[in-house]
């Protein structure tokens, strides 16, 4: 199952960087995740400072 990037992202970028499939981009106002390219690593949600990816 793919992750998603929640309300509490402060858009600080760190997951940006992190993911290694750049499934993640910018959005208005805060990141994206896009389903069709994450493959469930894990990696951005481990990164996140804030807690705000979790898995649908």
């Amino acid at each position: 199952m793919p992750h998603k990037i929640t309300d509490e992202c402060l858009a600080c970028g760190i997951c940006l960087d992190e993911c290694p499939e750049e499934a993640i981009s910018e959005g208005d106002p805060i990141y994206v995740i896009d389903p069709a390219k994450c493959t469930d690593c894990g990696t951005c949600a481990d990164a996140c400072p804030n807690e705000a990816i979790i898995q649908v």
